[in-house]
């Protein structure tokens, strides 16, 4: 536990057991520190947001790391992550890797048109290592990516005191090995970072489920078109009059985003909040 005067091993209270409650990397405490008898956690403030795999909580920032090539950018996978993060109050930043491998303008052109930051990021210039690491001041934030897309490779690049594992694409295989095994935050400057062992740490079912209703505020290029359709229940799937299905054929809206979100709601669409 970080304090102001110093870091202290702290054991939760018994009060929060009984209620409960899991102290989560993150969280924003009052502690007890005793010379003679065990450090505890006497309350933990409430939380802004808090994710279940990996568990942490008052995230900030999610860096959404992609690479152009080895492995193959999935729109399918970033999009399911960007809908979690605005779901949970957070903002993504898309960080694209290997940009001296492969183009990163498609990705780029997506995902600022859709109103989130990207940053092109090259391990052998150095090209937007400082834009990532000004991007980490003062906040709390999650790195999550597919294997083998550089996570840990840009981190050490940040911060070589990290001495963050690394591991090769294979090939063969056609994807990486994991090379991160538990969540720890790395305390960079005044801000912090949490890396994650991959995507299936943020699997989309156990960060709360996003019901269909609520799906279409999770892409923030919509928000300009809904209430502005013709009927009051469009999905805004394949509708006609769906002010964000004409916005997509007149090039406003990516139809990449346009098709995962069309994937998420069919997803959705059976869940019922009662059964939650």
């Amino acid at each position: 536990m970080e304090t102001a005067i110093g870091i202290f091993e702290c054991k939760a209270r018994g009060l929060f057991r009984n209620k409960k409650i899991t102290p989560l990397a993150g969280d924003r405490v009052t502690v007890s520190i005793n010379e003679n008898q065990e450090n505890t956690i006497d309350s933990i403030e409430e939380r802004k947001n808090e994710l279940i795999r990996p568990p942490i909580a008052n995230v900030d920032i999610m860096a959404i790391v992609v690479s152009t090539v080895n492995p193959k950018p999935s729109t399918l996978i970033i999009d399911r992550l960007t809908s979690i993060a605005v779901h949970k109050n957070i903002e993504p930043v898309i960080v694209i890797t290997k940009s001296d491998l492969a183009s990163p303008d498609e990705l780029i052109d997506i995902y600022t048109k859709s109103g989130m930051r990207c940053i092109a990021v090259c391990s052998k210039t150095l090209e937007g290592v400082q834009a990532v690491k000004d991007l980490l001041k003062d906040k709390i934030s999650v790195f999550t990516g597919n294997s083998a897309v550089g996570k840990s490779t840009l981190l050490n690049l940040i911060d070589p005191s990290l001495s963050l594992r690394t591991g090769e694409y294979s090939r063969k295989l056609g994807r990486g090995r994991h090379t991160t095994r538990h969540v720890e935050l790395h305390k960079i400057g005044e801000g912090y970072i949490a890396d994650t062992p991959g995507f299936s740490s943020l699997d989309f079912e156990k960060n709360d489920v996003i019901l269909k209703d609520e799906l279409c505020l999770c892409f923030p290029e919509f928000s300009d078109y809904i209430g502005e359709c013709k009927f009051t229940s469009c999905s805004h799937t394949c509708e006609k009059g769906c002010k964000i299905v004409e916005a997509v054929k007149e090039g406003k809206i990516s139809p990449s985003r346009h098709k995962s979100y069309v994937a998420f709601y069919n997803e959705a669409k059976n869940i019922k909040e009662w059964e939650l």
